[in-house]
């Protein structure tokens, strides 16, 4: 398997989807851009797809992160607080690893967010496990979003 990465889902494929980059030397996060226009309500909550997915070693991670300029300029925040995607999320059964940020706007008006828009920043970590496990191994994924642990 290939080190860690970001590649385009088929869905999106020739579409014109920008692969996540460091902006400055010392950046950990690379960005991640809204693949389609959304407008996200107030007090309400948007799925805002990236067309992309992230494949990693199996004792990797990659944390998802608002950009600070949306959450104080605009008053968005993550719904989840931080996103983490796993491993074995590259490539499911459900939504090929599809990865979406889900953006909770906490204003009193609408939030438009334009297509190529910077979003969200991804920072790959490594994580560890307890003594009698292992990262990689036991169940197999068997879904997309939200489905660790389902059966």
């Amino acid at each position: 398997m290939k080190g860690r990465g970001f590649a385009v889902v088929s869905s999106y494929e020739g579409l014109d989807i920008t692969l996540p980059q460091r902006k400055t030397a010392a950046s950990a996060g690379y960005d991640l851009e809204a693949a389609e226009r959304a407008v996200i309500e107030p007090q309400q909550m948007a799925m805002v797809p990236t067309g992309l997915k992230a494949y990693m070693q199996p004792d990797e991670m990659l944390t998802i992160h608002i950009r600070s300029s949306l959450a104080v300029k605009r008053g968005l925040v993550l719904m989840n607080s931080v996103g983490i995607v796993d491993a074995d999320y590259y490539n499911n059964e459900d939504n090929e690893g599809h990865i979406y940020i889900a953006l909770w706007n906490r204003g009193q008006e609408p939030v438009v967010i334009e297509r190529g828009e910077r979003i969200a920043q991804g920072i790959f970590q490594k994580y560890l496990t307890v003594t009698e496990d292992a990262a990689g191994t036991g169940s197999v994924r068997k879904g997309g979003f939200g489905s660790t642990g389902r059966a």
